[in-house]
């Protein structure tokens, strides 16, 4: 038997993947025991540009050290160099280029030559008016810095989708407004909640707080929870979460 089978060069894998911070008051869940294991995520999953969410520097030096075809770009948050948590992008460098970056980021596909706009962020669970302000910020940023081009956000945004922020964030009234990929995906695989606490919540009670949304010319594909462990081990308290997309 013999298949012929054209690889779609423009197609490509996002993921949002808040990893956790490493803190060894997490005992059997400390980040030491689980960088292989959610390095091996981003390489099996075939992940070509994700955002990360609570990644201090020893997180990232251990992810590039084991992604070593990735590149990044992101600074620590308490003093816009190596301190404090990241919410970092990674990307393979041998299929897009920085156009230009910052706190908000440009990107270009080496393969297809389009350009996008990748944004990541990490909204805080603090008072409800900041949470919509950050919200109102995304959706405006987005605007300002995005030139019309395509749009992809990742993020844990600590906010189920009936939460003030996502509706913000998804209002069609809004010409502003993003979409939540899965709500766009013809196959979506995987549970229905991001957030398990490395599998302490009860399976009634877990959350969908982290996304990937999209705006403008990009087809979604699939999208998936990736809910799976090792034994015991997890990657993460969150799932990682993926799309396949198309920047059109």
């Amino acid at each position: 038997n013999i298949v012929f089978a054209e690889h779609l060069d423009n197609e490509m894998n996002v993921m949002s993947f808040n990893i956790r911070m490493s803190t060894k008051s997490d005992g059997a869940n400390w980040w030491e025991y689980r960088k292989d294991l959610a390095a091996n995520v981003i390489k099996f999953y075939d992940v070509d540009m994700f955002g990360a969410q609570e990644v201090l520097h020893n997180q990232l030096t251990d992810l590039l050290d084991r992604l070593p075809d990735y590149g990044y770009v992101g600074v620590g948050r308490e003093d816009g160099k190596t301190k404090g948590e990241y919410s970092p992008i990674l990307y393979r460098k041998d299929r897009f280029s920085v156009v230009k970056s910052g706190n908000f980021w440009l990107a270009e596909d080496k393969e297809s030559e389009k350009e996008f706009f990748f944004l990541n962020t990490h909204l805080d669970h603090m008072g409800q008016v900041a949470r919509h302000e950050g919200a109102s910020l995304v959706l405006k940023q987005v605007k300002l810095l995005s030139r019309n081009l395509p749009v992809i956000v990742t993020g844990d945004f600590n906010a189920v989708p009936t939460d003030d922020p996502i509706k913000v964030l998804t209002d069609e009234k809004d010409p502003r407004h993003l979409t939540h990929a899965r709500t766009l995906a013809p196959l979506c695989y995987g549970p229905e909640w991001t957030f398990h606490d490395y599998g302490r919540v009860p399976l009634d009670e877990r959350v969908w707080i982290d996304y990937i949304f999209v705006k403008g010319n990009v087809k979604v594909l699939r999208h998936g929870v990736l809910a799976e462990s090792l034994d015991n081990l997890y990657p993460s308290d969150h799932c990682p979460v993926i799309s396949r997309i198309i920047v059109q």
